[in-house]
């Protein structure tokens, strides 16, 4: 595997698991790959943790992204069905300590 790629796991509505190399040293959000690889994120503000239009529910991995920022933390807040391991993708930069992050798209979003 190339040192500048990490492999990041999405949960399908259908359960199935798709595997993604996502680039890390091109500065793209967890969000701005997603909406790359054509995943149904409206990102209505555009990342800046405004809207939670790009929430996800991480399932394995939770412990390898940064701490929720209070804007974040926020946002999330105001969604009606808040998980505990729910993060915004617009706020999650792409990083190697996020190798094999497991997440599937938050119900209310996709």
């Amino acid at each position: 595997m190339d040192p500048n790629n990490i492999n990041i796991h999405v949960q399908n509505p259908d359960g199935s698991l798709t595997s993604l190399e996502a680039p890390v040293d091109m500065g793209l959000s967890l969000m701005e790959f997603l909406k790359a690889c054509e995943y149904d994120i409206l990102a209505t503000c555009g990342g800046m943790a405004l809207c939670a239009t790009c929430c996800v529910d991480v399932l394995e991995g939770e412990e390898k992204l940064n701490e929720m920022s209070d804007d974040e933390y926020a946002m999330l807040d105001t969604l009606p069905d808040l998980l505990p391991n729910s993060r915004l993708a617009c706020q999650l930069q792409l990083n190697p300590a996020m190798e094999g992050l497991k997440i599937k798209l938050h119900d209310g979003i996709a």
